[in-house]
């Protein structure tokens, strides 16, 4: 073979080769930030971890060769603590992707740090539909559920009910805000009204004063816009206050299958929510958790945690497609394949970063009903994406055309 061609041959196969050189710093990082100690442990957390190391594990450890390695941090539900982290995290520590980050306003600091610095941030935790609207970002997806979907979901779903009145108990930082917003204008847009709203604390321990109010506004509905040990807390001492016996009705908007655990069966029974995953929701589903909780203590993964794994997964396998670990070929590659896990079918990825998937409309079983641990939904109705989420073109997310 003459010398040229020889030279040309080796540089095609070069050129061919998804060499490990397009790996940056010979290793793909993912930082899980989230909630480690605090109210929304038991639904982020280590089992978060947990899951990521699960997918970063059925990948084989390894991408186009090199290895993937997983470490985590506590924000502890403050902005400040992670957007240190998250610059710590890409500056210092050449964090490929951040995953995770429960807690909206920590979610939409660290969505902006990513934006400006390049990096891939998959949200499993944060719940703000502003996240894929006016703040939307290029490497920014948010993988598991928002707002949106959850007003869409248990809000109709009550105002078709009969309950046509709403007065809101809400977190006061940017996920209760956003929450209380598009339930209220799901409820509106299904015929209801909204008779008012308080605010309470992050983490709050007394919600007596709160309650009272509530009830005080004679709302068919009461609208719990918190989610994690706010929701537990505001339900058990609602029970205490007589509110639904006394004839009104509690909509807990953000409900894990955690939290009714904590709450058992008797005081959380009856209450409609909406997920993106349940673990016994069909075979796929047991599969993915029987193994989650063989390593978690045996508790079953929230839809945070499977989406953590759901959204990993699906990252690794873009790097492998795109040959490279580069955030813009590899966001471009994320969307333009489907998602295809136990908990997803076909999803599609959109431009403003929104996972379009199923969510289901469950109702906690009554205790005699349930037939063993963890055993606390009945499915009530799937939800299509185009119903659960917020239309491409009503966000306000610069990425889309007008």
């Amino acid at each position: 073979m003459k010398k040229g061609l020889w030279t040309s041959c080796v540089a095609a196969l070069l050129a061919a080769t998804p060499a490990a050189a397009q790996v940056s710093d010979d290793v793909v990082k993912l930082g899980v930030m989230n909630d480690q100690s605090g109210l929304y442990a038991d639904i982020t957390g280590q089992g978060s971890v947990i899951a990521a190391r699960m997918a970063v594990e059925d990948a084989g450890g390894k991408v186009l060769g090199k290895p993937i390695e997983v470490i985590f941090a506590d924000h502890q539900n403050k902005p400040d603590v992670g957007s240190s982290i998250a610059n710590r995290w890409i500056d210092a520590e050449q964090v490929d992707t951040i995953v995770d980050v429960p807690t909206s306003s920590v979610g939409l600091a660290v969505q902006q740090i990513t934006k400006t610095k390049k990096r891939i941030f998959l949200m499993s935790g944060p719940a703000s539909s502003d996240l894929t609207g006016k703040a939307c970002s290029p490497y920014g997806f948010h993988w598991t559920y928002d707002t949106y979907m959850l007003a869409n979901g248990t809000g109709n779903a009550l105002v078709k009910a009969g309950g046509d009145t709403w007065f809101f108990l809400t977190s006061d930082y940017a996920f209760g805000h956003a929450l209380e917003r598009d339930t209220g204008a799901a409820v509106k847009a299904a015929g209801g009204k909204v008779l008012g709203a308080v605010r309470h604390p992050l983490n709050t321990s007394d919600f007596s004063s709160f309650l009272l109010q509530a009830q005080a506004s004679k709302a068919k509905v009461i609208g719990l816009a918190n989610a994690g040990g706010d929701t537990i807390n505001s339900i058990k001492q609602a029970a205490e206050f007589g509110i639904v016996s006394g004839g009104q009705r509690l909509a807990g908007l953000l409900v894990f299958v955690t939290d009714v655990h904590a709450l058992g069966l008797k005081t959380a029974q009856g209450l409609v929510v909406t997920e993106s995953f349940y673990w016994d929701l069909n075979d796929e589903t047991r599969a993915f958790s029987k193994r989650f909780m063989e390593k978690s203590g045996g508790k079953p993964p929230s839809m945070v945690q499977a989406g953590v794994y759901s959204a990993v997964a699906h990252y690794l396998k873009a790097i492998k497609e795109a040959g490279t670990d580069d955030a813009d070929k590899v966001a471009a590659k994320m969307r333009e394949m489907k998602v295809n896990d136990f908990m997803t079918k076909d999803g599609e990825i959109r431009i403003d970063g929104r996972v379009m998937r199923n969510a289901y409309l469950f109702q906690v079983k009554k205790p005699e009903e349930s037939k063993g641990p963890w055993d606390y939904y009945k499915l009530l109705a799937t939800i299509k994406p185009e119903d659960a989420f917020r239309p491409l073109d009503q966000g306000d997310c610069p990425l889309v055309k007008k």
